[in-house]
């Protein structure tokens, strides 16, 4: 998995653990937006060079699907410094060095 997935995967799995009680596995819905999002994420036509989804141009999340996507960013993206630090430092060093694409 690469490391873009595994950090929509930490994100999805901070937000069900905080509002559906998950402790391990992810509630039905959480799992179907985690593995919505690996196959957007995989079907990327930037490929190696996709951005950061919030700095992309091609919106590939349908409307329904980005707007969950974009509450569990919201809530989890804060929370990911003190429960995978490695991952959010390197978002956002992407975020904001490299124009959200990958180096």
């Amino acid at each position: 998995m690469n490391l873009e997935a595994r950090t929509v995967a930490a994100m999805i799995h901070i937000y069900c653990r905080a509002h559906h009680g998950a402790a391990q596995d992810l509630c039905a819905d959480c799992a179907g937006l985690l593995a919505y999002a690996q196959e957007r994420i995989f079907k990327c036509p930037f490929g190696i060079d996709k951005p950061v989804c919030s700095q992309c141009t091609v919106h590939c999340y349908q409307p329904e699907q980005r707007e969950r996507i974009k509450v569990v960013m919201r809530y989890a993206g804060p929370r990911m410094l003190w429960r995978h630090p490695l991952l959010a430092i390197r978002h956002l060093y992407r975020s904001r060095y490299f124009g959200g694409r990958s180096k």
